[in-house]
Formats: structure tokens, sequence, C-alpha cells
């Protein structure tokens, strides 16, 4: 028997916006097994909602989706107002990596506001009113459980499962859900022997895609003046080569890269180009190996920048003319990567020095402004103090710790 509308659990999530891989919006509500979906009005008329797929033990919700134009002004959810996208998009807030580590001896204390952050990030970056939210992918990161010893996860679930869902992305992200239409990349942590389930059931762009694959369609938003290229690199190697996925990866980026709009950004979760951190890391290492040999000569005139997470902070890398920039915002809430090599000009990455970059280790957000030559950044700590300014005119990014 399907239940009203206004019997739905109050703990589920209030209705979201996303951008779908066909550069529609999706208007996407969670709701119990048996429950109608929201109605949903655009501009007035009524649109139909489609069940993406049916419950089970580990999801007892349903996801509700409602499909439509970039060009809706105005959006309704059983009469709650949700977020569109302006006609011209000035304000963008960007970050990664947000879901709270438990495998084996990894484990943050996700009780503690503090030691993870995500619910400070997601309410201080919404208080900045953004015309669109980019996450550059890892939400779920509730592996394994809280060991007894340490009572700052006590009672964290853990597992491919909505609990985890959840508590690691919805109940934490909901004011910056609320406030923008989201651009989701998908992360490492998304595979299908992690949290990929999840992934495909909640939030995956593409349409009709409730089961989990090991490697999604490549696909484009043009949102001028943005020009986004969504690419999948959630099971690239970081450190090997594997013959098999390169040559899926080239065939993929071949078509996504060939003659895209003017001062396109590539987003995927892994960087392209970027020295590796963290614990075990030698001096030197550089990810990553398989998107490298993918795209290596396949690299238009027309591609900015490059934008992804996977390494725990903030880092910005300018290369000069003959390379686009690469970003890395993976300071979103997970544990933070110690700097385990030197951040400096002259190292170089896949054959090409760095000109300029700047790391930052600290949890915190990136607010991107546009101007009328690019776009300026401002780091954001989860105090809301200023961490460093940034200058973006096609290639040339520069990076300046605020102190400076």
């Amino acid at each position: 028997m399907l239940l009203s509308r206004n019997a739905c659990a109050a703990d589920l999530p209030s209705p979201w916006v996303e951008l779908a891989s066909d550069n529609g919006l999706d208007v996407r509500a969670i709701v119990a097994s048996g429950m109608l979906c929201p109605e949903v009005k655009v501009d007035e008329a009524t649109l139909t909602s489609n069940i993406r797929d049916t419950a089970d033990a580990n999801y007892p919700v349903q996801v509700c989706i409602a499909h439509t134009s970039i060009a809706a002004r105005r959006i309704t959810a059983d009469g709650l107002q949700v977020p569109t996208l302006p006609a011209d998009i000035k304000r963008i807030v960007v970050f990664g990596d947000t879901g709270c580590r438990l495998k084996g001896d990894f484990v943050q204390d996700c009780n503690d506001p503090v030691k993870w952050p995500f619910a400070r990030v997601a309410r201080l970056a919404a208080a900045r009113h953004p015309d669109l939210v980019i996450h550059v992918g890892d939400y779920h990161y509730r592996e394994t459980p809280c060991p007894q010893s340490r009572p700052g996860c006590a009672g964290s679930p853990y597992g491919d499962n909505w609990a985890v869902w959840q508590k690691d992305f919805f109940n934490p992200a909901a004011p910056l859900l609320a406030a923008a239409p989201w651009v989701l990349v998908r992360g490492n942590h998304e595979l299908c022997s992690r949290g990929g389930h999840g992934w495909f059931r909640l939030l995956d762009p593409h349409p009709n895609a409730d089961q989990c694959v090991d490697t999604s369609a490549p696909y484009t938003l043009s949102l001028p003046p943005l020009h986004l290229l969504i690419f999948d690199s959630a099971d690239a190697d970081d450190m090997s080569v594997n013959a098999g996925k390169v040559a899926l990866y080239r065939q993929q980026l071949q078509a996504l890269l060939t003659d895209p709009s003017p001062h396109a950004w590539l987003l995927t979760h892994r960087p392209v180009w970027a020295l590796e951190q963290g614990p075990g890391v030698k001096v030197g290492d550089t990810v990553n190996a398989t998107e490298q040999a993918a795209i290596r000569d396949l690299v238009p005139a027309n591609l900015d920048m490059v934008m992804s997470g996977h390494i725990h902070d903030f880092t910005s890398y300018d290369f000069g003319s003959r390379r686009p920039a690469q970003l890395v915002l993976g300071e979103g809430g997970d544990a933070n990567d110690a700097v385990t090599q030197p951040a400096r000009p002259g190292i170089p990455i896949n054959g090409l020095n760095i000109r300029r970059i700047l790391a930052i280790p600290d949890y915190g957000y990136f607010v991107l402004h546009r101007t009328t030559l690019g776009w300026t950044g401002t780091v954001y700590a989860i105090t809301d103090q200023v961490l460093a300014h940034c200058r973006l005119h096609g290639r040339d990014v520069n990076c300046r710790s605020a102190d400076r």
C-alpha cells in the first residue's frame, strides 16, 4: 500500500537538485519504501517523478527523480522551493573528500565536529550563497566498525548502506544541498567494492544507473560561461599502469576532450598531475599514473584546468601555458594528509616542471568568483578564516597565502 506523501519519515533529507549527465537538472528526493514521491512543479508545470530503484535490506529507501531543464527558474517539491541555476553563474563552492574515515586502523572521531568538520564546512559554505556546488568525489568513508577503544566514533554505522550515506553525507550536507544545485563527481570510495552501490542508487547523475559498474561514461556540462568535462577516474591506479584501463580511459578522454569549448575545466576525482602526499609516500611520487598514460597527447588547448580531490588538502599547481593548471580540493572533512614531500616550484611532474604551487593542509572549502578576466578564488578554513587568495586566468593560476 502506498502511503501519503506527508507520512515521510522526519529524518529523511529534504529534496535536492543536481546536474544530470544530459546537461539537465534532476530534482531528487529520498522516500521510505512504499511512499509516494513528492509533487514536483517547475515554473508551475507538474513533472512526473520516477523511482530509481527498489528498496532492500541495506537501502530501505527509494530515490525519486524528476528531470527538467537547466533553464527552470522556480522548482518546488511538495510546495518546498528547491535551488535552481541562475542564468549567470558567478559564485561556485568546490571541495571534496568529505566523509569520516573508519577503515581498520585508520580511525577518525566522527562524533567530534572539529576532528570531522564536514557539517561545519557545509554550513559555512552555504552562507556564501553559491550559485553552484562542485563536489570532486569521496563521500562514503565508514567501511569498518568503530573500535570499542575509540569513544570519538562510538555508535557509528559502517558499510555500504543507507545509514552510512545518511551520516557521512546527507545529514552534514543538508544546508548546502538546500543552497544550490550540485555537480557530483565519483571518487574511489564510491567503487563497487566500497560505497559504490549507494553512489549509484542515490547520487550518480546518469539516467537509469542503479547498478554499480567500475567505470561510468564521461559527460559534458555546458553552463555558460562554464564548460565542465566530467571524467570518472575512481578505478584509475595511482602508481601503476594497467594497459586495459589505460586503453578504456584513453577512448573516453579522446571523446571528452575533442574540441571542447574555450576555457573548459576537467573534473575528475584523482588528480592528473599532482604530488602524492600522506603516509608511506616517497619524495618524487606523483599521481595519477593511469590518467597520465591515457591523456598523454590528447590535452586540447581549450582545457584550462583540472579540478580533483583524492589528496586531502588544498594544492594549486601552475605549469605555465603548456599544461592546464591542476587544483586539488580534498580538504572537505576526511582525515588530513600530512605533507610528506616538498611542495615547491621546479619539481617535475610527468615531464613538466611546476611553475607555481601552494599547498595548504587545513580543512576547509574553496569559493570561486567570476571576474571580467576569469575567476578569483578564496580558500577558507573551518574557522571561516581566509587562508589563501587565487587568481585564475586561463591556465595562469596564482595562489598566495593570505598572510603574505
